[in-house]
């Protein structure tokens, strides 16, 4: 760290090392009281700056908190405060232990960087950090039955600065090579346990690139533990295996002290000059050997219980409210890291030189800002009606145009394998496959902007993890099913935002699934499975959308729809085969508006509703539909392609997206009766529709009823009941026509 400060004072980056080792000094004090606070958030109802112990009445009765990694992350945290402080420059953060929040929260309320919502609440006054300490775990709820209280067991939108909740661990470790831009640094604090979750964090430098990609550091906290033994990288051998597989996998590696903010904070700077150091050079070759920090510690240091499997939650052997012993432990602790109030003030202010070096608070680093400019959206070449074309060659042509008309966003697109395959070899040609030496003949380059792997999670990552560019997912419907988890965890930190009045600003992300159930009868049922729509239509549908275009038209209409709005995941459900083109420009963008349109017959003489929801089954809804009137029995047929427009909505926010009630019944008349044919399985879509099932004598509802196997798309129809003979048969239930009137129609063929 000498060495390093005299560098800094040579550079002029600091201004002597008086001043440095004054912040070294400070970052050791601010630690120490964040340790202490992080216990008190866990056991206690108050805190005492005055250093007293605290009485059994002044402890919770219900203790909890993930006590040992916050005690851990303090270190690193603070670690992180000090780098910015020393090089005078603000860096991002992300954190994949989200349940580690305390730490974060304990010294962002000593430090007063605290967000919007927690400001006049949490600060460090023995007040503030009383308020903090009672609030953590209080289950307070309000009476829209959301939390009353600016803090939650994870890291979220009111947690100043963070940028994803961390509460699926190993996730982080996907995303954070993709997160800065350049001219941006980013330090990301990694969990050995999430090591062992997740694939992919070791493919960093297959990745990472000077030319578009700013600075990523990963810090791992190695405290060996998970919450009832040790990690796996402790039982093959701790930091010095876990070392030696990283350089491997083309990792620079450096092990240091993870206890003490002055050994994270050097590792910082020097893995960030390192990095800076390659991206100067004109010969720079990939792959680059990334740094990479295993910041060795032990679980809860700093507090009675470390190192042991207690210390994960309450490393405590008992309740302090009481038992005595477990008082006296508590109390002693608390006093090893107590720091006198003028100490801790003057520790604050000297490690706050944000205005000496005109640099931003932590909590508004670029990547917790992001709102880039809106994309340059060029108009589709629509396809002609009446004819048959494929809607993912469609989507293919324009998001090359899309491409090449936003030359300032960076693109990423999460491809696991088969890109040409589900018919997008334009973009491919165009964009190519990243690698870090290219394959002449093949669509390769080390600049791609495909990212491809035979891994749906590490892929998905790279473009949700982009959030400053122009991102694109592209899955076989079933195996998308493998990114659900990440998805969900960007999902639900965007709606948060957009609860607190923060809406994201990030281009929405769109999740192109095809090769899909029906279409993908040549393979066995593991390749046949809709439940990706399905779990996305249970989530908050103005966040995240799920679209059924039936078209070419419909589906270009539906991308482009995306990339104009903001802050959503949308998964949208396309054919790859070609089918027939029944909408024109301007009706597939009023469909896609209005998420349902009428298609044929007219609702207000007809006696039945078949409601469309897919490609394959809107054309069953047709030929059902003709066989009907040859027999003159009127039916009318309505595309939904965005079921979760049609929803009862569950807050204000998702009533605000919804149709009204007036515009639904004009789709939907109160009175007919309805037979669904759905691309999924038909009893989530009933629940999602409940607003036009008017129950079982009048409606019925068709889709994949988990039938299926080496068939082809005739074969997967009827082995799933959803052909258009059982179309006829269902109307019949529902309308009381006869059985003969109806076998006429269903065998007239």
């Amino acid at each position: 760290m000498q060495a390093l400060v005299q560098r800094l004072v040579a550079q002029r980056r600091i201004a002597d090392e008086a001043s440095a080792h004054a912040l070294l000094a400070a970052a050791d004090r601010v630690a120490c009281t964040a340790m202490s606070v992080v216990a008190h958030m866990t056991y206690a109802r108050r805190i005492d700056r005055s250093g007293c112990p605290l009485g059994s009445d002044d402890f919770k009765q219900t203790p909890e908190g993930h006590t040992g990694g916050s005690l851990n992350m303090v270190p690193a945290f603070v670690g992180y405060l000090l780098a910015n402080a020393l090089t005078g420059t603000t860096r991002g953060w992300l954190m994949g232990q989200g349940h580690c929040v305390a730490a974060i929260e304990a010294v962002n309320a000593l430090t007063g960087d605290v967000s919007a919502a927690q400001r006049g609440r949490y600060d460090r006054s023995e007040a503030g950090l009383s308020r903090l300490i009672g609030d953590f775990y209080s289950y307070a709820i309000d009476k829209q039955g959301r939390p009353a209280v600016p803090l939650g067991s994870h890291a979220g939108p009111n947690t100043a600065g963070a940028i994803s909740e961390g509460g699926y661990l190993g996730f982080a470790g996907l995303q954070y090579v993709h997160t800065p831009l350049p001219g941006e640094s980013l330090v990301a604090f990694l969990s050995d346990g999430a090591f062992e979750e997740q694939r992919g964090s070791d493919w960093a430098p297959r990745w990472w690139r000077a030319e578009d990609c700013g600075f990523a550091i990963p810090v791992m906290i190695l405290n060996g533990r998970r919450i009832e033994q040790r990690t796996q990288i402790v039982q093959e051998g701790g930091a010095t295996w876990l070392a030696e597989d990283l350089r491997h996998n083309g990792f620079d590696p450096v092990i240091v002290d993870g206890r003490d903010p002055m050994a994270i904070a050097w590792a910082i700077v020097e893995a960030e000059d390192t990095l800076s150091a390659f991206a100067a050079r004109s010969d720079r070759r990939y792959p680059v050997k990334l740094p990479y920090v295993i910041a060795e510690t032990e679980k809860g240091f700093g507090f009675p219980g470390a190192a042991t499997n207690a210390a994960h939650n309450l490393p405590l052997n008992g309740n302090p409210r009481e038992d005595a012993q477990a008082r006296e432990a508590f109390n002693a602790g608390a006093a090893a890291l107590f720091v006198p109030e003028s100490e801790l003030e003057n520790a604050l202010t000297v490690l706050a030189n944000h205005g000496q070096s005109q640099r931003s608070r932590e909590s508004e680093h670029p990547m917790a800002l992001r709102h880039p400019a809106s994309p340059h959206l060029p108009m589709p070449a629509w396809a002609p009606t009446e004819v048959s074309g494929s809607a993912m060659s469609s989507l293919d042509r324009w998001f090359v145009k899309l491409a090449q008309a936003n030359p300032q966003l960076r693109v990423r697109i999460g491809n696991p394998d088969e890109l040409a395959s589900n018919k997008m070899g334009a973009t491919l040609a165009l964009l190519k496959h990243r690698v870090n030496v290219p394959e002449p003949g093949v669509p390769e380059s080390t600049h791609g902007s495909v990212i491809t792997a035979l891994n749906e999670e590490a892929v998905a990552a790279a473009a949700l993890a982009n959030k400053g560019g122009l991102n694109l997912i592209v899955s076989y419907e079933a195996f998308a099913v493998k990114m659900l988890g990440l998805i969900r965890q960007e999902i639900i930190f965007a709606r948060r935002q957009k609860e607190l009045g923060q809406p994201p600003g990030w281009i929405s992300i769109p999740l192109v699934v095809t090769s899909h159930t029906w279409e993908n009868s040549k393979n066995e049922q593991s390749h046949q499975d809709p439940t990706i729509g399905e779990a996305l239509l249970g989530e908050m549908s103005d966040t995240a959308r799920v679209l059924f275009p039936v078209d070419e038209n419909t589906a270009c209409a539906a991308l482009r729809a995306v990339y104009a709005s903001r802050g959503q995941v949308a998964c949208v459900v396309v054919s790859k085969r070609d089918t027939p083109n029944h909408f024109s420009a301007a009706a597939a963008q009023s469909l896609i508006e209005h998420g349902a349109a009428h298609v044929a017959g007219d609702p207000s003489t007809a006696q039945l509703q078949f409601v469309a929801i897919g490609a394959y089954q809107l054309e069953e809804a047709l030929k059902a539909h003709a066989r009907l009137e040859h027999h003159g029995l009127a039916s009318c047929i309505t595309v939904v392609v965005e079921p979760g427009r049609l929803r009862i909505p569950r807050d204000e926010l998702e009533a605000a997206f919804v149709l009204g009630d007036e515009s639904l019944q004009a789709l939907f008349p109160p009175h007919l009766p309805r037979v669904l044919i759905s691309h999924t399985r038909p009893e989530p879509m009933l629940g999602v529709l409940r607003r036009i099932d008017s129950g079982p004598s009048k409606t019925r509802a068709l889709g994949y009823i988990n039938h299926g196997g080496t068939l082809d798309v005739a074969g997967m129809l009827i082995a799933n009941r959803c052909t258009w003979v059982d179309a006829i048969y269902a109307a019949a239930q529902v309308t009381g026509w006869n059985s003969s009137q109806a076998a006429a129609a269903a065998t007239d063929a």
